[in-house]
């Protein structure tokens, strides 16, 4: 049993409570202790990716108490490739906020941000359904708190959407937890397995409706239509590096859905079939549909960046509801491209935003932004990866996920709707970028040649300041993996095979996590209450002697 399975959630968990009892009134230790923090979370990540790159399974028994009963985190090729996604994600957006001044808006960012990061590695990191509740909870209290930092109108009430969404999710979430014990007495995952595999077909129908409790929840979290209203005002409305952060959010989802629907509920389990052809596939491309329209159709940048998180989330849900091994590894691919590059274009607009002055996020000609010519070339690079143009991760990703679904019975539909969805995207992303870019030099030239007037004096009047050097490195170091995962897209596309080889394969999953001993409990069930009566009856004689 490694200890270093539990440190993930350890580390983020200590540093928020440190910065919040020693840092919160100094912002220069706080800003030291989160990014040093981070740093090591990310070493951490490497190494524990590396050790599962093989395909071992590590369990860490909190307290020593063994499973089934015992709470347990388990890390296997999934887990940590997440983990390390979210650790990646994590750094590069903490270099933003402090560079953009984002997180001395508030005196909590740091130990928020801390408590956020701490609730996704558990969601990833965990073995059992009632603890994955658990942290969902922590990520979710502490993704409040960001929402809302700094305040405003329409931040409050864009967080109020956020939060009653959530509560809703949440409350379902309860409901389908419920219904699994009550049929199967056990919320370990490794024991789910089993047990509802034994179950008869004829007396299924709890389990059934826990199955479909589930995805729901599941499908909030991903924003999968119709359950996706709730994402395009709180992503744009939020902090940008907070929103930046969130792009890993709709992730949590997506691996929640592989996570148990190939361990607990498999593609060949009676009980659920029909659960994703039927019901998931359609709305992975209703999803896709909406999100891109809405990119087409959107008035401001911030929501168009919103909408095209949902497009890319549907192209994620079309590959995973597949749900073959080759849908699985594509929609892994996809996952960490799709994070990746919704981050660094939410990173884009504040630095947008910043370069506008009074212009802001519309999406109209106005003064030009400060500093264009590098921030208008990473828009474009950040739009070429979400649309999916060749050369960048994103056309690889689709390349994947078109292969996928050659061989499902939507192939036809599937294929019709990616590719016209990535038209889509492209004429909506072109249109932001030459009203944001192209069309105000274009005004900004015509100024200057009426009043002789340079015209860098436009945005000295504007008040716009120029993104400061943080922020670009930050938004660079974004980009800079997107083109590495373009680069190494061979190895990548290795692992992520092997990953969902290793999920369709959970005998090995399933027997480390109850075969690694630790505490037991001796007496339970019947025995239990045998020996308990027995006892007590022993310590009753011996009191009345």
């Amino acid at each position: 049993m490694s200890h270093w399975t539990v440190v993930p959630v350890l580390l983020p968990g200590m540093l928020a409570a440190i910065i919040v009892l020693a840092a919160r009134h100094q912002p220069s230790l706080a800003r030291i202790l989160s990014v040093a923090g981070t740093i090591g979370l990310l070493a951490l990540t490497i190494a524990l990716f590396w050790r599962a790159s093989d395909g071992s399974i590590d369990v860490y028994l909190l307290g020593d108490w063994a499973a089934p009963f015992g709470i347990v985190l388990v890390t296997d090729r999934l887990s940590t490739l997440m983990t390390l996604l979210t650790a990646a994600l994590a750094l590069p957006v903490l270099l933003y906020a402090i560079g953009s001044g984002w997180d001395l808006r508030g005196k909590h960012f740091h130990a928020l941000f801390q408590f956020q990061v701490m609730g996704i590695m558990g969601a990833f990191l965990t073995g059992d359904v009632f603890n994955l509740f658990v942290f969902f909870e922590i990520l979710l209290i502490a993704s409040y708190g960001l929402m809302i930092h700094a305040g405003g109108g329409p931040r409050l009430r864009a967080g109020t959407q956020y939060v009653l969404y959530n509560l809703l999710g949440s409350t379902l979430f309860l409901f389908a937890l419920g219904t699994l014990y009550a049929e199967t007495g056990t919320l370990n995952m490794a024991d789910l397995a089993q047990r509802v595999a034994a179950i008869d077909a004829g007396s299924s129908a709890g389990i059934r409706v826990a199955a479909v409790l589930l995805l729901l929840v599941f499908a909030v979290k991903a924003a999968v239509l119709p359950l996706h209203f709730w994402l395009p005002a709180s992503y744009s409305e939020a902090p940008a590096p907070v929103a930046a952060l969130f792009a890993i959010m709709t992730k949590v989802g997506a691996y929640c859905i592989i996570r148990i629907y190939t361990l607990i509920f498999p593609p060949d389990l009676a009980v659920t079939q029909g659960l994703f052809d039927t019901w998931l596939l359609p709305a992975a491309l209703l999803s896709l549909a909406v999100g891109m329209i809405g990119v087409l159709g959107a008035g401001r940048i911030d929501r168009l960046v919103a909408f095209a998180a949902i497009g890319s989330m549907g192209m994620l849900m079309t590959a995973l509801a597949i749900f073959t091994p080759q849908g699985i590894a594509a929609a892994l691919y996809y996952a960490m491209h799709s994070t990746l590059a919704t981050a660094v274009l939410f990173l884009l607009v504040d630095a947008v935003q910043v370069g506008r002055g009074r212009a802001g996020t519309d999406l109209q000609a106005g003064s030009p932004v400060s500093g264009g010519p590098l921030t208008a070339g990473m828009f474009f690079l950040a739009a070429i990866a979400m649309c999916g143009l060749p050369p960048l991760s994103g056309f690889i990703g689709k390349l994947l996920v078109l292969d996928a679904a050659r061989g499902s019975d939507l192939a036809v539909i599937s294929w019709a709707v990616i590719l016209l969805t990535s038209l889509v995207a492209i004429v909506g992303f072109a249109r932001a970028g030459s009203q944001v870019f192209w069309k105000s030099h274009q005004i900004a030239a015509k100024q200057a040649d009426a009043f002789e007037t340079e015209a860098d004096e436009a945005n000295i009047s504007d008040g716009a300041p120029n993104p400061g050097p943080l922020m670009a490195v930050s938004i660079g170091m974004l980009l800079a993996m997107i083109v590495a995962l373009t680069i190494f897209a061979g190895p990548v596309t290795t692992t992520v095979e092997r990953t969902a080889a290793q999920l369709f394969d959970g005998e090995d999953y399933i027997a480390t996590i109850l075969g690694t001993e630790g505490k037991v409990i001796e007496y339970h069930g019947d025995d239990y209450g045998d020996a308990d009566a027995a006892t007590g009856g022993a310590d009753q004689e011996e009191a009345a002697e």
